[in-house]
């Protein structure tokens, strides 16, 4: 596992800096149950009980089921967007599993709705962009964003994603997909 480091969210409206924190397997399976209590008993950071929502359940259910095939991939699947000014959980990001044979890696995060517009997003994605560049196995990073969800496809234009498809997703439908070159952040 790579150490994740401190980033400056950056903008006017929240210059603290964030970390992606890794979760474990018994943290996915308690979240994914709806247990925030059982999740905050084993996380290494404290929850809130919006990362137990109906919304977020099935993300750590997949999650849970991913570390348990695979417990290494628990190191690039979603984890906790961790302000450590604050000492809070502002949000989930990470990678949808390790890198794939051609050396992609597909990213998502989302930010508690009490957090949001605040540069969270912006920090995680930052984040996740830099440790793909220094992972030397990742060459391309996507991202799949709903058609109407214009203020991820409007930070995702700004790190020169470029659209190259469209997918369905089971759970939010539609998706038009995103790539850039991991490089492109070394």
């Amino acid at each position: 596992m790579i150490p994740s480091e401190p980033l400056s969210a950056g903008g006017p409206r929240s210059p603290r800096p964030v970390r992606i924190v890794h979760l474990t397997l018994p943290v996915f399976r308690a979240l994914a149950d709806g247990d925030v209590a059982a999740a905050n008993a084993v996380s290494p950071v404290t929850l809130s009980g919006y990362f137990a929502n109906d919304e977020w359940r099935g993300t750590w259910r997949r999650r849970g089921e991913q570390a348990e095939r695979d417990p290494a991939s628990a190191d690039w699947v979603t984890g906790v967007i961790w302000d450590e000014q604050q000492q809070v959980a502002v949000g989930r990001a990470g990678y949808h599993g390790p890198p794939d044979e051609a050396g992609m890696v597909e990213i998502g995060y989302a930010v508690d709705p009490a957090y949001r517009r605040r540069g969270y997003a912006r920090a995680a994605l930052e984040a996740l962009l830099r440790r793909a560049a220094q992972e030397p196995m990742v060459t391309t990073v996507r991202v799949s964003i709903s058609p109407d969800n214009d203020a991820s496809t409007a930070l995702a234009a700004q790190y020169g994603f470029a659209e190259t498809g469209e997918q369905w997703d089971e759970d939010d439908g539609l998706e038009i997909i995103y790539e850039v070159a991991a490089s492109r952040f070394g």
